[in-house]
């Protein structure tokens, strides 16, 4: 979201309304060097994954974000969560989820960033929250 705020207030000051018109440098668009890796992408997340690969890469992370979390490892347990979200997105992509199928889902993800959160704050507990 801070990558979008800045992109947009680049826009602003460029005066465009097109984000791949936005200038990088004197010689190049963001259109320039990020378009090509976009389109592919896209072409990835909608038509190319392979929807069976995608489930059990689900299955992994979710079993490694499981791990990490009874082991008192939040952080690198996050990592993991964030790689559940984004599987189910390309799965949700792919049109591959039933209805009742993605409720679940969202549900044990859900889940585990909750059990991650709550790991995280007994850490900074136990440390006495320095940061604070």
């Amino acid at each position: 979201e801070i990558t979008y705020g800045l992109e947009r207030l680049a826009m602003y000051l460029q005066n465009i309304e097109n984000i791949w018109e936005l200038k990088w440098n004197k010689k190049l668009t963001y259109g320039d060097i990020w378009l090509s890796f976009e389109k592919a992408n896209c072409e990835f997340n909608f038509k190319a994954s392979d929807p069976s690969s995608l489930k059990k890469l689900f299955t992994i992370y979710e079993s490694e974000a499981n791990n990490l979390i009874q082991n008192k490892l939040p952080s690198p347990a996050l990592d993991f969560v964030l790689k559940c979200s984004h599987t189910f997105n390309l799965l949700e992509a792919r049109g591959v989820i039933s209805v009742t199928e993605r409720t679940a889902t969202i549900s044990r993800i859900r889940l585990l960033a909750k059990q991650v959160a709550e790991g995280w704050l007994q850490e900074r507990e136990e440390m006495g929250f320095p940061l604070l």
